[in-house]
């Protein structure tokens, strides 16, 4: 995984400049570019971080990069960077997912204090989908039979209910019960159902 950095896309270079200099200053990681299509040539598909966006610029404008990276599954939390003139449009960007917007000249106690809040952001959002990803793996071992068997526990039902559904033996449903708890990597079926729940199954 990369490290997470605070990704600056603005094509004003005094504006590149300053905000360089103030997130390095607090021991961040940054990353400028002076206009969309350079962000995007040199942006990993894994990037961690945040994506500080000038909302005007030209050739692509942040907007457009804004749906550009939502395109291709690139999920950095955005914050855009608007001129007075550009307020409507942070509105519209906030409305297709940015995190928040901030008017140009930056108040820096804000900036770092919504820059550090979009970093912790994507942490935790890394953090989910690794958990989510990792039940996912697990329930992709069953079969379709222990897939079935997996139905009937989260539904709740006992195991003489689902060897009755099922039309089998209630010793072959606990065979297969034993099965998914092992590939689940559980022990109880409580634990079977958080598998289940953060594979977004549930």
């Amino acid at each position: 995984m990369n490290a997470a950095t605070v990704y600056l896309v603005d094509d004003d270079e005094a504006v590149r400049g300053g905000l360089r200099a103030l997130l390095a200053a607090e021991g961040l990681a940054v990353q400028a570019h002076a206009d969309a299509q350079s962000f995007l040539d040199r942006c990993p598909a894994d990037a961690a971080g945040c994506l500080l966006l000038d909302v005007n610029m030209p050739g692509l404008s942040g907007l457009d990069l804004q749906a550009r990276l939502r395109t291709q599954g690139i999920t950095l939390p955005v914050i855009m960077l608007t001129g007075c003139a550009s307020v409507p449009a942070a509105v519209q960007a906030l409305k297709a997912g940015a995190v928040d917007f901030l008017e140009k000249p930056c108040d820096a106690d804000r900036l770092l204090t919504v820059v550090r809040a979009a970093l912790t952001l994507d942490r935790q959002q890394r953090e989910q989908r690794q958990v989510r990803l990792a039940a996912q793996d697990r329930l992709a071992q069953l079969t379709a039979r222990e897939h079935e068997i997996l139905r009937g526990l989260t539904q709740g039902h006992a195991n003489k209910r689902i060897a009755y559904d099922l039309g089998i033996s209630e010793r072959t449903v606990e065979q297969h019960r034993a099965s998914v708890l092992r590939k689940c990597g559980v022990r109880t079926v409580a634990e079977l159902l958080n598998v289940v729940g953060s594979a977004g199954n549930g």
